[in-house]
């Protein structure tokens, strides 16, 4: 990895979904699936999250070299690529542990991730609701849940939920893209 990666940690429903989005884009070194933003101690699991009692959110960790792509372009793709007017919900998952969020890790982070939300709402009919908060701590889901879409690309839930993100990824910014 290159000395100037920076990190991105970002929530736009199932985290299968963003993940293979990002995977696309260049100047994208790695991304990996976890939760963020819980309330209970301890390191979450899965199940725990998907019954939506733990207060985190299904989050991909995006290490990014800064030369290629910029933070703000990142946080273009994720707000054009998943629907950030939805409370708790993306498509048919619904719940907390779905909704859309910016973690930022610096007050850099902060600074753009704000401008980006305010310039997109005009490209929205609804209000954005897309949460914006410092980074909590970060855990990593099991490996079953890492390389997802690459692993898994043939099924159901690939191919009707996940295809379609990266088609509307292809034609919004295919400058972008590896």
């Amino acid at each position: 990895m290159h000395n100037n990666l920076q990190i991105a940690t970002l929530g736009g429903g199932c985290f299968w979904c963003t993940e293979a989005v990002f995977q696309e884009v260049k100047g994208v070194e790695k991304v990996i699936s976890g939760y963020a933003g819980g309330n209970v101690p301890g390191e979450p699991t899965y199940r725990e999250i998907c019954s939506g009692l733990t207060g985190h959110a299904e989050v991909i960790q995006i290490y990014f070299d800064e030369k290629i792509i910029s933070y703000e372009d990142i946080l273009v793709i994720f707000m054009t690529t998943h629907n950030p007017t939805t409370l708790n919900q993306q498509g048919a998952d619904r719940g907390t542990q779905y909704r859309s969020v910016i973690y930022y890790g610096n007050e850099n982070q902060q600074k753009i991730a704000a401008e980006v939300l305010k310039q997109i709402q005009a490209y929205y009919d609804d209000k954005v609701v897309t949460e914006l908060s410092a980074l909590p701590t970060f855990y990593i889901a099991t490996q079953e849940h890492q390389d997802f879409y690459k692993n898994n690309n043939g099924q159901g839930y690939c191919t009707f939920v996940i295809e379609p993100k990266l088609a509307k990824l292809r034609q919004l910014h295919a400058d972008k893209l590896k």
